[in-house]
């Protein structure tokens, strides 16, 4: 007699709303700041950080980051993780603001096969300006840029419509007189795959 199968899920998410390395006008590393990083076995973890300033260069009055894991309610649905990240209040050298920046990623491991349904359904710009002019900021709509879950169980970097809209936005960018040469450089083709690790770089505005 077969022995039953019982699939399990380990639960991966991290969130953080400030990382990364300064150049100009000072050199300095800005550390992770309120990172949480979810168990394997899933739950709910979230924190808050104190006004944040960085001299002159970097500032913002509230933060918050969140992840959550558990299974899916909906019926025929598997596992759920979400992670969040909030910056009210952002300040960068008085060129630009935002009253509310909102990072957030959410995914849908099925019950069947391995490769989830990812959505960005909370990911916003608020008040955003630069120089004190309004910018308008189109996110894709649902199901977004990535598309919908690819068939088979394919990866997304592989998946035809989204190699379709890759390609179409870099040649929307490489063709603007208005961006700067280094990230024109960084839009002159879609990566390339190595040692089984794929990669994409690409923009959730439309």
């Amino acid at each position: 007699m077969a022995q039953e199968t019982i699939r399990t899920h380990r639960y991966h998410a991290e969130a953080t709303v400030l990382h990364g390395d300064l150049y100009h006008p000072l050199v300095q590393e800005i550390k992770p700041q309120t990172n949480v990083k979810l168990a394997e076995g899933g739950g709910y973890l979230s924190e808050h950080a104190e006004p944040y300033r960085l001299e002159g260069v970097i500032s913002f009055e509230k933060a918050y980051t969140q992840v959550a894991g558990n299974p899916d309610s909906k019926p025929g649905h598997g596992w759920s993780t979400l992670a969040t990240s909030v910056v009210e209040k952002l300040n960068i050298l008085e060129v630009v603001t935002a009253d509310r920046v909102v990072g957030q990623i959410a995914t849908d491991h099925p019950l069947e096969g391995y490769v989830p349904t990812v959505h960005f359904l909370g990911t916003r710009f608020e008040n955003l300006r630069i120089a004190g002019h309004p910018v308008n900021i189109d996110i894709y709509p649902d199901p977004g840029f990535l598309g919908e879950r690819p068939a088979n169980d394919g990866a997304y970097t592989r998946h035809p419509g989204l190699l379709k809209r890759l390609e179409e936005q870099f040649e929307r960018i490489r063709k603007s007189d208005k961006v700067p040469d280094a990230i024109v450089q960084r839009y002159n083709g879609v990566s390339s795959t190595s040692d089984g690790i794929e990669t994409i770089e690409c923009s959730l505005v439309n």
